[in-house]
């Protein structure tokens, strides 16, 4: 068997960190993050033959579980036939006629193959719709590396935007707003001030740990866009079709003006989008002025596994009801586990989508988060690994659960969560 730690080595010399993307150096965790050969279902499988238990899901798109039947026959009949065109094919209306028929308030999307691409277009269509330039984000929330979103909290009592990296221009950082999530107080200050194009949030935020937003908070930002004449945009790349069906937007009577959507609706592969009403999406070139464009976008293989994994969705009997079931059991879980190590813990699921922090308090937005023992954390991430247990390497990411995770994975993940905790105790 090949070793991780070799392996991890090598890959530094190739890579910055070693990693394609920066979390999976597990950074915040300590360690060396295992290279996986193979996911059946829902375990993966590293090169040293260990077994996981995987709740990462890849970060989310695998709401089926690893190489879904369907999902790879789709793929590779598909491939089979091109793997990409840079032309139209009706595999991409297909995939649009399932998204639009379950996000009914939606009219027509646009293909994009990142959730980076997804929002930075979003943010693009409203500044162009609006004629306006400053957009409103919240602390802690996470929509891509595009250098409108790669913020920080600046000075002055309204907060503008300063560059959270190095490589960002500050002339446009700030234009980008900050304000406080759940604090719709701190949102009006900014519209009192500033002439706003859109505001952009996760409804269900994922990326500060799972922290979903208040229907009166929603309601309110849908009331405040309408009076001042600014677009309300939604970024659903990692709750659309995991919330619930609808994501995000099933479990609110708020509507937004645009919905950006990504993970599952690739079902594995590279895929996003963005969605709205006619009258908006209609000026994205070639019939509008706001220019969009990618030769991969809508790549035939990409729809393919979409389209299957929608398709399960929709076919799949009480499919949400058993994975919010499933959700609510492991965190429950976690929480008596932690009760019974003397460790402090709040948990919270929504539908598919679970989180805990290494807090007793409720947490509600990004100060609250950062509350949370990060090396407690990091001792319970570690003792979860050696038990057979993948989860998120990150205090500040969210947790999935697939439809291939069984009831027993549950519980085997229970048990070695009473482990874990009593490890970070």
């Amino acid at each position: 068997m090949k070793n991780n730690l070799e392996a991890f080595k090598r890959a530094q010399k190739l890579f910055p960190g070693g990693v394609n993307s920066p979390v999976r150096a597990f950074g915040s965790v300590g360690g060396t993050p295992p290279f996986i050969d193979r996911g059946e279902g829902g375990y993966i499988y590293d090169i040293e033959g260990k077994r996981y238990a995987d709740f990462v899901q890849s970060w989310g798109p695998l709401i089926l579980g690893h190489a879904y039947p369907s999902v790879i026959d789709a793929v590779v009949k598909t491939a089979k036939r091109g793997l990409s065109f840079g032309a139209p094919s009706e595999l991409e209306s297909d995939l649009a006629d399932l998204i639009l028929s379950i996000y009914g308030f939606l009219d027509k999307v646009r293909f994009v193959s990142t959730g980076t691409e997804a929002v930075m277009t979003a943010l693009r269509l409203a500044r162009g719709v609006t004629g306006r330039d400053d957009i409103v984000k919240f602390r802690g929330c996470y929509h891509g590396h595009s250098d409108s979103l790669l913020v920080e909290a600046g000075s002055g009592a309204a907060t503008f935007g300063a560059p959270s990296s190095p490589g960002v221009v500050a002339d446009l950082a700030k234009h980008t707003l900050l304000a406080d999530y759940n604090d719709l107080a701190s949102v009006e200050r900014l519209f009192a001030n500033h002439l706003i194009a859109c505001v952009v949030i996760e409804p269900i935020a994922g990326n500060m740990g799972l922290v979903p937003a208040s229907e009166e908070f929603l309601h309110g930002l849908r009331a405040l866009c309408d009076r001042h004449g600014a677009l309300l945009i939604y970024d659903e790349v990692m709750s659309g079709f995991r919330a619930s069906k609808m994501g995000a937007c099933g479990l609110t009577k708020t509507r937004p003006d645009i919905v950006t959507f990504g993970k599952v609706i690739g079902g594995g592969l590279p895929v996003a989008a963005l969605g709205g009403k006619a009258k908006t999406m209609d000026a994205l070139s070639p019939i509008g002025k706001i220019y969009q464009a990618g030769t991969l976008s809508g790549n035939p293989v990409a729809m393919a596994a979409g389209i299957a994994t929608l398709t399960e969705i929709v076919e799949t009997h009480d499919l949400y009801d058993t994975l919010s079931k499933r959700a609510k059991r492991l965190t429950e879980g976690f929480l008596s586990a932690a009760k019974e190590a003397g460790v402090p813990l709040t948990v919270d699921h929504r539908g598919s989508m679970f989180g805990y922090f290494f807090t007793p308090d409720p947490v509600r937005n990004f100060d609250e988060a950062l509350k949370s023992d990060t090396a407690r954390f990091a001792k319970f991430h570690k003792a979860m690994l050696a038990n057979g247990v993948y989860l998120a390497p990150s205090q500040f990411e969210t947790g999935f659960i697939s439809l291939a995770t069984s009831d027993e994975m549950i519980e085997t993940a229970i048990e070695a969560a009473h482990i874990a905790m009593r490890a970070a105790a």
